[in-house]
């Protein structure tokens, strides 16, 4: 097997993962900007943070892949949300299908993870898009919140890691079994 783990990191966490899961599995991982042409790779890790509805790096390194029967294509996400909440889960999936062709979102094996933030890492775009979107959910009723509203006041101006290299071990499992 010709594997090769590619990810999109700002901030660490998706990093974290990528790194963990190529120790564990001997398949290289690469920063997304860095990445080889794919052709010739019969397995394929995306790992990619989650920012304001997009998956980082996705479109540009996978966008103009084609499906192909004899590769695989595993995409990870890692983000703040918990994947554990359908809710969550359902929107993740829809950003996913907004950013890949139909084709290639039909036939990836799709993990989510968690991740972590830290406000005093964040540049300070990001720091102004939390603030908003803070102010934002707080003008709503409480009980019109989602999971993921709720989550952002939880965290909101926090330091939190929520990366636990465990959730990694179906994914391992996947890439063990041909």
């Amino acid at each position: 097997m010709k594997g090769i783990i590619i990810y999109g990191s700002r901030y660490g966490s998706t990093e974290k993962y990528a790194s963990e899961l190529s120790s564990r599995t001997d398949i290289p991982a690469v920063n997304y900007k860095s990445s080889p042409r794919l052709t010739g790779f019969d397995t394929i890790v995306y790992m990619g943070a989650l920012y304001a509805g997009g998956i980082m790096g996705l479109r540009k390194t996978l966008g103009a892949l084609t499906p192909d029967s004899g590769r695989r294509l595993i995409i990870v996400t890692v983000g703040l949300a918990d994947p554990q909440i359908p809710e969550n889960r359902e929107s993740i999936l829809s950003s996913l299908r907004s950013q890949l062709p139909p084709e290639l979102f039909q036939t990836a094996q799709i993990f989510h993870l968690r991740g972590g933030i830290d406000y005093g890492r964040l540049s300070l775009g990001h720091r102004t898009a939390m603030a908003l979107l803070n102010k934002s959910i707080n003008l709503r009723p409480r009980k019109s919140w989602s999971a993921e509203d709720q989550a952002i006041q939880d965290t909101y101006g926090k330091k939190v890691d929520f990366v636990d290299f465990n959730t990694l071990i179906p994914i391992i499992d996947v890439l063990g079994s041909r």
